[in-house]
């Protein structure tokens, strides 16, 4: 009696388990059902699309174009001094004066008072009234159109660095959607691996109530089990994490319902590529490559905008008005002229801010022909990591299929009698082991895609 109710235990044990994960199929069946959706559908997303949703909503991106916005806004400061400046002011003052202060010396007749104290005396105040308007405008400033140039060539560079800013937040986001990828990957290996754990506990138990069986192997397949479900347990934590990394990449609401329309096994598999083609592309295309040049662009345009201070700088000014000592009897007066402005010494100030915008600019430089050698260099590295993972992707599938035959054959053995549970179990590690080698495989090929079209500045053509 007390064997039977053993019995009964332990079965109800196994049937909990199976229940446990034909739930966990069932959930990842409807996840994998949500997944079916028509691509680009809000929460819907293939790994093209996460790309070019991180080009126009990732907070890098936006900041960049809002340095673009503030270059542009600069441009307009810089012109302000090519164009004309008009003021206008109306005016009513009261002022008085010190004769002596005058220089004037009027003559009067012999024996007769001077007509001011020589002393000097304070007369007024004199009250006026002044409407006035000036204008005046630059005719050849040869400073101001270099500082115009200068300025539209930060520009430049600031529209690059955003190109660079998007290209940097396309790459972050397909590293985030092949994690979310991997991460959904391993948690149906291990939904796999249980399930078929719990079927060795029931046949096991099956073995053990006909008498043929052992409660060794009960034991050891319900250790398996449980060993099993610790690793699912684990997988959906690093499922459910990863979802909220990429929702953090894309800038989008953590509480926003994502379905992946890809897996890593959809995803294109790329034919092998001419090695000097893709390195000239990557030297012609990429965005980083293109910010360093237009920053060395800039920098030099400040250094020619700094020397062109020299040059004599020619404007007019005019100014004219109505004046009076009362508004009823106002008198029109102006003012104009041409004005010559020839720098001539100022402490050596300009010539060292030359030679320090000089060497900030082949500081760049240097700098530029660096990230050229590293560009050459990340290319070839990443046809190396396709080609290598291309062969462990073959390699681990391979290695998979003679797992699973593993498994089988012990299965029969072990249903037959013929075996215990331990073959079984062996042979259910190894194919543990080989589904993640598989996933593992294929994430490192997804990944060297990756690497490869950021490193020919490709990366948001990728579907």
């Amino acid at each position: 009696m007390d064997h039977m109710t053993s019995t009964n235990y332990r079965t109800q044990r196994v049937g909990i388990y199976l229940a446990v994960a034909a739930a966990l199929l069932m959930g990842l069946a409807r996840a994998a059902s949500a997944q079916q959706g028509t691509p680009g559908d809000p929460g819907h997303l293939t790994l093209g699309e996460a790309i070019r949703l991180a080009t126009q909503r990732s907070a890098g991106v936006q900041a960049a174009a809002a340095r673009v916005e503030q270059a542009r806004a600069r441009i307009e400061q810089r012109r302000a001094d090519l164009l004309p400046n008009l003021s206008g002011i109306a005016q009513q003052a009261g002022r008085s004066f010190n004769t002596a202060t005058l220089g004037l010396d009027f003559p009067t007749a012999p024996g007769a008072a001077p007509f001011f104290d020589p002393r000097g005396q304070v007369i007024g105040p004199v009250n006026t009234v002044d409407f006035r308007a000036r204008v005046a405008q630059t005719l050849f400033d040869f400073s101001a159109l270099g500082r115009v140039r200068a300025a539209r060539a930060v520009e430049g560079a600031a529209e690059a660095d955003a190109t660079a800013a998007q290209d940097l937040a396309a790459g972050q986001a397909a590293a985030a959607y092949l994690r979310a990828l991997r991460s959904d990957a391993q948690l149906r290996a291990r939904i796999a691996d249980s399930t078929l754990a719990a079927e060795l506990v029931g046949v096991a138990q099956d073995q053990l109530k006909a008498g043929v069986g052992v409660g060794l192997d009960v034991t050891r397949a319900q250790s398996q089990l449980a060993l099993l479900r610790a690793q699912l347990i684990a997988a959906r934590n690093d499922r459910d994490r990863a979802s909220l990394d990429l929702r953090r990449v894309l800038s989008i609401p953590l509480t926003t319902p994502l379905a992946l329309v890809d897996s890593l096994g959809s995803l294109q598999v790329d034919t092998p590529v001419n090695e000097q083609a893709a390195v000239d592309a990557a030297l012609r295309q990429r965005p980083d490559l293109r910010a360093a040049e237009a920053q060395v662009n800039a920098a030099r345009e400040q250094v020619k905008a700094i020397r062109s201070e020299r040059l004599p700088q020619v404007g007019i000014v005019a100014d004219e008005g109505l004046i009076g000592k009362t508004v009823s009897h106002l008198l029109p007066t102006y003012t104009w002229g041409l004005q010559l402005s020839l720098p001539v010494f100022d402490g050596f100030r300009r010539e060292s801010r030359v030679r320090e915008q000089q060497a900030a600019a082949n500081e760049i430089e240097v700098r530029s022909r660096d990230l050229r050698e590293q560009a050459s260099v990340e290319v070839r590295s990443a046809i190396l990591d396709l080609s290598a993972a291309r062969e462990q992707v073959a390699a681990a599938r391979e290695r998979l299929t003679l797992a699973e035959l593993e498994v089988s054959q012990a299965r029969e053995r072990f249903r037959a009698g013929v075996s215990g549970s331990a073959d079984v179990i062996t042979a259910s590690l190894n194919l543990n082991g080989a589904r993640t080698l598989v996933i593992d495989a294929l994430t490192a090929y997804q990944q060297a895609r990756v690497s490869f079209a950021r490193a020919t500045g490709s990366i948001a053509q990728l579907q």
